[in-house]
């Protein structure tokens, strides 16, 4: 992983538009056993964007018949997890049981409030044949008020996300609002998700938000005078606007949201306190976290 700093102050004008890109950061890879994710946040110079403090990328990645994503039982504490998925299937079971596949374009939103366990693997169908996976997973951070809350989950069909054109372009307003259009999906804090896709020479004016952090999925991008690559993510500074230009075919994702104040994590937990997380531990460790349905006989162990 790399980060670069931007300090466009030195030679740029309020008419060029300083700070239109603050960092750039360059996702670390994970291995979770049988394929890859790019991790760009959470960071040391960069916690949080918004209300998000966890941004993967898993894949792309194409699996042989009997492999794919097997993600055994684990635990989550005060925070909303977000998959979305460009290619595939993840079947995602819960201690609450549910049961739900997530398709391209579907938005699955977990909301773990006080703890809940969930496993993330695929469905014989899927896993019986050659099959790829791609997708964005995100955490979001509850406030504090709402840390506590009775988890929940909330599954949003393709269909149920708003979409539209604008100057060419396709964008898909996957959380919160934007370019006139208001997404279902449950929010906690002010919130901004959505995706768009650009072709060579297409532009796009980015929506404004307190904070904001734009990814490059695939393609490559001009904002101002700054070149963002593929795989890249750019925290937007605080000057309003922002106008991208694609260079190549180009996917991407704008995340962002009001600041949030600094939360503690260590490993699936997160909170607002460190003691809470110290709980969650002790918990998780001493198995007092209720069990997945249908999914009770393995479980990821504290990492030590």
């Amino acid at each position: 992983m790399s980060i670069t700093s931007k300090h466009p102050e030195a030679d740029c004008n309020v008419e060029q538009g300083c700070a239109a890109i603050e960092l750039i950061i360059e996702p670390r890879p994970h291995d979770l056993g049988g394929f890859t994710v790019r991790r760009s946040l959470p960071v040391r110079q960069k916690r949080s964007i918004g209300p998000w403090i966890f941004f993967d990328e898993m894949g792309a990645a194409e699996f042989a018949p009997g492999s794919g994503v097997n993600v055994r039982p684990h635990p989550h504490i005060n925070l909303a997890t977000v998959t979305y998925l460009f290619d595939g299937e993840i079947l995602h079971r819960d201690s609450l049981g549910s049961y739900q596949p997530i398709t391209p374009g579907d938005i699955n939103l977990m909301v773990a409030g006080k703890g809940i366990v969930h496993s993330e693997r695929e469905r014989p169908q899927v896993t019986n044949s050659v099959h790829r996976l791609h997708g964005l997973q995100l955490w979001m951070a509850l406030p504090e008020a709402d840390e506590e809350t009775e988890p929940a989950f909330y599954h949003y069909p393709a269909t149920a996300i708003p979409a539209t054109i604008i100057d060419g372009v396709p964008v898909r307003v996957l959380i919160g609002s934007a370019y006139g259009l208001h997404s279902p999906v449950k929010t906690f804090y002010q919130t901004l998700y959505l995706e768009a896709t650009l072709q060579p020479g297409q532009s796009l004016v980015l929506p404004n938000a307190a904070e904001r952090g734009l990814y490059l999925v695939s393609g490559g991008l001009k904002l101002q005078d700054s070149q963002l690559a593929a795989q890249q993510l750019a925290v937007l500074g605080p000057a309003a606007g922002g106008t991208i230009t694609a260079t190549a075919p180009s996917r991407i994702a704008l995340i962002g949201g009001e600041a949030i104040t600094k939360r503690v994590m260590e490993w699936n937990f997160v909170s607002s306190r460190k003691e809470r997380v110290e709980q969650a531990k002790r918990d998780w460790q001493q198995g007092h976290f209720p069990k997945v349905p249908g999914d009770e006989d393995e479980f990821i162990p504290l990492p030590v």
